[in-house]
């Protein structure tokens, strides 16, 4: 397929697209969306001809047999990844925001803290903040321009309290792939604190350059009685809207626990999720990651050299992912006055940066998944917006 081809999602219910004026008062019919992650692509064939067999069919009953479904998983996570994940380990949800709120409730009690490294992806804030629980931002540092995690300073926040940390790896908004030792220092961190650790590796499958993602249960099979990772065809393959992610829980004990919260819920997955999925994780679909991801490298490469062209802003390196972390604190502009330029401007509506938390004031998160065209469109507009700075 063509990356480069332009697909109008706009009045298609598409949250990105038709939201968008909403939201940021930016105009929908000349404005750029580049705020929620999902991706101006279309998915790969194999994932729509599975769709189209299941309208030819045209029978939409409940899902059974789910074999074929966890040997896709498998594979992918062994060819991929070098991953071995046993089928009775696999959970599914309805997407990985449902998978973390669905931890907090198993592993934690109302009250209690749960840690994060922020800034970091805001729905981890807000289902922990909506069941009850005290969200604990552990601040990341910047060193040298990317984010490194900070062990001393997090060691005199913590309290008896946290139950649970939650990693995001690779890292979203900040687009870093974790060290093997980096990682290894968080099962360090969470075995001296008793923490159970969520690893969030939705975006494992988007990484650039000399980069490579190592999953938590290979960095640190030691912590396998206290690991839950969670992993989803959706970010990949730009098919969020099937809401299907799989929490992958090694150990027997934590795996009961979560599976009980999600028997009282009644939580079960779609027949629509489960093809999708299947047909994703697959040769086809790993031919077509390898061509997305060299596309959207380009497109990284290019939003960078423009951005950091612009006196007062800065891209983040990003490393993986498909997002973009803007620092505009050079410009010595309030957060109003860069956001207005951005969205009343130029035309662009991007995430703002105080939504992940501590440290994310100074930020806008923009999109990079849209055709190169738009890209370099962005770009220019920016330039424009701040003409005055250069």
């Amino acid at each position: 397929m063509s990356f480069d081809e332009i697909i109008d999602r706009r009045g298609t219910h598409s949250v990105k697209w038709d939201m968008m004026e909403k939201i940021y008062q930016v105009p929908a019919d000349s404005g750029i969306a580049m705020w929620v992650a999902d991706m101006d692509f279309r998915p790969p064939a194999c994932v729509q001809n599975a769709l189209e067999a299941m309208t030819r069919h045209g029978v939409y009953g409940y899902y059974g047999d789910d074999s074929s479904y966890l040997a896709a998983i498998r594979w992918w996570m062994k060819t991929r990844h070098d991953w071995e994940v046993a089928p009775e380990a696999i959970l599914t949800a309805h997407g990985l925001v449902n998978g973390t709120a669905l931890c907090v409730q198993a592993y934690t009690e109302k009250g209690e803290g749960v840690a994060v490294m922020a800034p970091v992806y805001h729905a981890f804030g807000r289902v922990i903040k909506a069941a009850d629980r005290r969200l604990l931002e552990l601040p990341l540092a910047t060193v040298n321009g990317r984010y490194e995690m900070d062990f001393d300073s997090w060691e005199a926040m913590m309290d008896p309290g946290v139950k649970m940390m939650i990693l995001c790896s690779p890292h979203n908004p900040g687009g870093r792939v974790w060290t093997p030792q980096e990682l290894r220092q968080v099962a360090d961190f969470c075995r001296r604190h008793d923490l159970v650790l969520v690893s969030d590796e939705i975006h494992h499958d988007l990484v650039f350059g000399g980069a490579k993602h190592t999953v938590m249960a290979n960095a640190a099979p030691e912590i396998s009685d206290r690991l839950v990772m969670m992993t989803a065809t959706t970010k990949t393959f730009n098919i969020a809207g099937s809401h299907t992610g799989n929490i992958i829980v090694p150990d027997a004990n934590l795996r009961a626990k979560l599976q009980s919260v999600m028997n009282a819920l009644g939580i079960s997955g779609n027949t629509f999720g489960y093809m999708m999925a299947e047909a994703a994780y697959s040769p086809e679909g790993a031919a077509w990651v390898d061509e997305l991801v060299a596309y959207i490298d380009g497109n990284r490469k290019l939003f960078d050299e423009g951005i950091n062209a612009i006196p007062g802003l800065n891209s983040m390196p990003l490393e993986a992912t498909y997002l973009a972390w803007v620092d505009f604190s050079g410009t010595g502009m309030a957060p109003a006055e860069f956001k207005a330029r951005v969205e009343k401007e130029a035309g662009i509506a991007a995430n703002h940066g105080d939504s992940f938390g501590r440290g994310g004031e100074n930020f806008l998160r923009f999109n990079l998944a849209t055709p190169r065209s738009r890209v370099l469109e962005a770009v220019e507009r920016l330039k424009k917006a701040f003409s005055d700075l250069q």
